[in-house]
């Protein structure tokens, strides 16, 4: 194979895997480790794939912007519902905490809490709220802060001061990307900086997501993959991508 040849294979292998790392390219191509990494400058250069830890990803899995939350609201609508519903059960029983993430998929848990099932609940999230003030057993709680019009969550430090005290039960937590090596990720400082206070508030944490953002990393970490103790997506996630969360320690459940 000429390298051109070569080089237009791992583009499109990326493409079609959404993540390769070095090691692999080098075993699939039968090349040492630095021709795999000097292919893969020249793939960036060229805009074809944007490398990162160990590896590479396509260009348009790495990403600093964020679409609104109507946008979100109506993308993989399906799927998001059956991971809430099946993220639904594990609520904490009565008398527990329980803290929501903003979020489109965090927001479709809630018509599937118990009617009668007294909780307390803490969430950033407008929409979430709004929703919870219609179910007389829970008791609301709402974080401060400066709403993001694109989120519809409050963030900055009014929120950061709250998180910083408590400690919940139960922590569901949406995020915009996943993987492995670069965790969990979101565009925004301030967004992240509550994220990452809601992670490690939390003595269990759900993470709800649909499989076309894990294997993606967008600008900033939030939280290491190891603080998950179960994520909840679809049954579009690849085999490899399963494998890893579960080297790391994370439940993988399949809604």
């Amino acid at each position: 194979m000429y390298p051109e040849e070569r080089r237009q294979a791992v583009a499109t292998l990326i493409s079609q895997r959404g993540r390769m790392s070095v090691a692999d390219l080098s075993v699939t191509f039968g090349v040492t480790t630095e021709t795999v990494r000097r292919d893969l400058a020249l793939l960036e250069r060229l805009g074809h794939i944007r490398r990162v830890h160990g590896g590479a990803v396509p260009a348009n899995l790495l990403t600093v912007t964020e679409p609104g939350w109507a946008e979100r609201d109506h993308t993989r609508a399906e799927h998001k519902d059956r991971i809430a519903k099946r993220a639904a059960s594990y609520l904490p029983p009565a008398g527990g905490s329980v803290l929501f993430d903003s979020g489109t998929t965090t927001g479709r848990i809630i018509p599937e809490l118990p009617c009668d099932l007294d909780l307390t609940v803490i969430t950033n999230s407008v929409p979430i709220a709004a929703c919870l003030t219609a179910i007389n057993s829970v008791t609301l709680h709402m974080l401060g802060g400066r709403v993001r019009r694109v989120t519809q969550a409050t963030v900055g430090e009014e929120a950061l001061r709250v998180l910083n005290v408590l400690r919940v039960d139960v922590a569901f937590i949406g995020t915009n990307a996943l993987s492995v090596e670069h965790g969990l990720s979101t565009p925004d400082t301030d967004e992240a900086a509550v994220k990452r206070a809601m992670v490690r508030c939390a003595n269990f944490v759900v993470v709800v997501a649909d499989s076309s953002k894990v294997g993606r990393e967008h600008l900033l970490s939030f939280a290491p993959i190891h603080s998950v103790d179960i994520l909840v997506t679809d049954e579009e996630i690849n085999s490899t991508d399963r494998t890893s969360l579960h080297d790391q320690g994370v439940e993988v459940v399949i809604a």
